[in-house]
């Protein structure tokens, strides 16, 4: 019997431009893109780790009544929800490459703790901390 983590998900407002943004900006994959109504099931993979979905959720029944909904889009709107962190080989050279593409940081990339990271946002709200792999 196999087991571990398969998918992880966050709440994005709107699934059309997170995959936008995933797939079309960071470099990430469509692993599963299926509909059921008006739910749908939307998840990319980060090319260096396959074997982990990212879910692109958008908050809504019947996972949550419609007021969380509501609650749970404006919390990430306000970047409420926790960081998420990309590992890189070169923090500056995915800076350059990423704000090329039209990626916005918070926080450009900064030395410290042994190792570089910047800070972005996606265009729902949530956080990502860019981490350069320790050698």
């Amino acid at each position: 019997m196999s087991e571990g983590i398969g998918v992880v998900g966050i709440y994005v407002r709107d699934q059309d431009e997170a995959l936008d943004f995933y797939v079309g900006k960071l470099g990430f994959q469509i692993h599963t893109d299926v509909r059921n109504g008006d739910y749908r099931w939307l998840t990319v993979t980060h090319p260096k780790s396959p074997g982990v979905q990212l879910g692109l959720f958008l908050p809504q029944e019947p996972a949550l009544d419609a007021a969380t909904a509501n609650t749970m889009q404006e919390m990430v709107a306000k970047g409420a929800m926790p960081p998420l962190v990309i590992v890189v080989d070169d923090c500056r050279s995915a800076y350059a490459k990423w704000c090329s593409e039209g990626v916005e940081f918070i926080q450009e990339p900064v030395a410290r703790y042994g190792s570089v990271d910047a800070n972005l946002r996606d265009p729902s709200g949530n956080a990502w901390k860019v981490i350069e792999a320790r050698s």
